[in-house]
């Protein structure tokens, strides 16, 4: 069975305590998922209803200005020049690619794959499922003599929110081109920056990879910055000739986005105010809820960026699930840090995504 091999889904564990927060006599604040709760953009909906006359197949490589719109929006947000269509592909949902993309470029047994120390698990899902070998690790020189198949970054960081800087996403990318390692950088939070001193890179920046993409891929999705988690709207942009390749397996899968959610990522790619607006929404909820964690004693780490707060008692040595279970009596889920790694033994990943309600009454609670 290949679920055998798989690690248990992790929020089966929050069973119990979901149920102590739900008996809450306010009703439950889930904090510990980071699906968007605000309306879909009118730009989007729009858009959708526009294509829903689609009887036909759509086509893997995607509609043409569907992909030019990922390469507008690249080079106009993310500064990303010298990308041409050749160079993106969208696909259905990123978790979708993530998960698949060990299978996709064919590792398997006697393959390495490198995942960031605390990571969200699909990585090691993917590298589980083809039966490679996963590490996880923040360090080059802990990797060994050993060469990977595949190295995954995450900046922002799911679920830190750590950002970083250009010399060290630079020397990450120098260390796998003299080693032939393909790099693969998730960076589905690069929208949700909150301290203008320290706002993501994406590796594909000039400044990070030169004049050239060579071996390196970025994974980014549409359902943070435009509120598009049901809509499955992702891309991944890079190499021409590690896209290519992927097309090619992905024609023989079939996997097709479909031509309505083309429409819509065309037309969200190009719209910018409703990222602004949702931004805004989302830094008022993080700030309430960040101070409100702090003047309970807790202390937030990294999370200049994404849509979570790192967070642990500050000044011991509390463990995640005693943490889990003190939110829980206050009708508050919050994720514990060991599902992201062992690393996060210590921590909570608390969402700002519910509504300014719900954060409001988490802000109340963690006064009493």
């Amino acid at each position: 069975m290949v679920s055998a091999t798989l690690p248990d889904f992790p929020w089966d564990k929050l069973t119990d305590h979901a149920a102590r927060a739900r008996s809450h006599p306010d009703g439950i604040v889930d904090l510990s998922v980071g699906t968007p709760v605000d309306p879909t953009p009118a730009v989007a909906q729009q858009a959708l209803c526009d294509a829903a006359d689609s009887p036909g197949y759509p086509v893997t490589i995607g509609r043409p200005e569907t992909r030019q719109a990922i390469v507008d929006w690249l080079e106009r947000t993310a500064g990303v020049t010298g990308l041409g269509l050749d160079g993106v592909l969208p696909v259905i949902g990123s978790k979708e690619l993530i998960g698949a993309l060990p299978m996709h470029l064919g590792l398997g047994p006697g393959d390495l794959v490198v995942q960031p120390q605390l990571a969200y698990p699909t990585y090691e899902v993917g590298a589980a499922l083809v039966g490679a070998e996963i590490m996880a690790t923040d360090s080059l020189t802990a990797i060994g003599p050993r060469t990977p198949a595949l190295l995954w970054l995450n900046s922002p960081s799911n679920p830190t929110g750590r950002v970083l800087g250009v010399d060290h996403l630079k020397k990450v990318v120098d260390w796998c081109r003299e080693r032939g390692v393909l790099l693969v950088s998730d960076e589905c939070y690069l929208e949700c920056a909150w301290d203008p001193d320290n706002l993501p890179v994406s590796v594909l920046h000039p400044d990070v990879c030169g004049d050239s993409h060579e071996g390196i891929l970025t994974v980014h999705s549409l359902s943070k910055r435009s509120n598009l988690a049901g809509y499955r709207a992702a891309f991944v942009a890079g190499d021409p000739k590690v896209v290519a390749e992927l097309l090619a397996v992905r024609k023989n899968l079939g996997l097709q986005m479909p031509d309505p959610q083309q429409k819509v990522m065309a037309a969200v790619l190009a719209d910018d105010a409703h990222v602004a607006e949702q931004h805004a929404r989302y830094a008022a909820r993080r700030r309430n809820l960040k101070a409100a964690l702090e003047r309970a004693g807790f202390t937030v780490e990294h999370s200049e960026a994404s849509l979570y707060l790192w967070t642990t008692a500050a000044g011991d040595d509390t463990s995640c699930w005693d943490l889990v279970s003190w939110f829980a009596e206050r009708g508050i889920l919050v994720a514990p840090g060991d599902f992201y790694g062992a690393a996060g033994r210590r921590h909570v990943r608390v969402a700002f995504t519910a509504t300014d309600e719900r954060i409001a009454a988490a802000v109340a609670r963690l006064q009493d």
